[in-house]
């Protein structure tokens, strides 16, 4: 496990994925991801199996809140397509419980995950894709040291317009 302040990061259990299905078929939740479809718990199952078996630094952690004593579930995030020739790889995040939103638990997972790539994977570059529509992120992603590198012009289609997908990068100190 990751600890951090807050929040820890913990592998993936199968109990979980009922939850993320109920948050994959919010639509707030969704409108900022790169899913576009409900999922159904099935579908969520096939998922978790095909991602056991990617290599382990490449598997989404349960983003978990200290509450009570006990950790709660509120989201995922993780590394994927690591590259290790160049050292470099594509950070995803989402906080799927919406009653967390605006509580700094995104920044703590945000830091704790590039913190996590530098030191214990030995990235040198962690790089992200997001909505320009999601000024929530793009602000946390600024506040832990991504810089914009740039923009697909109207690359996403949603609700019934397009919207430009920003690329935003970190390097190692």
């Amino acid at each position: 496990m990751i600890y951090g302040k807050h929040i820890r990061l913990r592998a993936i259990e199968k109990e979980f994925l009922p939850l993320f299905v109920a948050w994959l078929n919010d639509p707030e939740v969704r409108a900022n991801i790169a899913a576009i479809l409900p999922f159904s718990l099935d579908e969520e199952n096939n998922w978790y199996e095909n991602m056991l078996k990617n290599p382990q630094a490449e598997r989404p952690l349960t983003i978990e809140v200290s509450q009570d004593g006990g950790w709660v579930p509120i989201g995922n995030c993780g590394l994927h397509a690591i590259d290790s020739r160049n050292r470099s790889s594509e950070f995803g995040i989402f906080i799927g419980d919406k009653t967390y939103w605006n509580r700094g638990y995104g920044s703590e997972a945000v830091q704790l995950m590039v913190r996590h790539g530098f030191t214990t994977l030995n990235l040198h570059r962690i790089y992200l894709r997001t909505f320009e529509t999601n000024l929530r992120a793009i602000h946390v992603y600024e506040k832990a040291g991504f810089i914009h590198e740039g923009r697909f012009r109207q690359a996403e289609y949603r609700n019934g317009k397009y919207i430009d997908v920003l690329f935003m990068s970190i390097l190692k100190p």
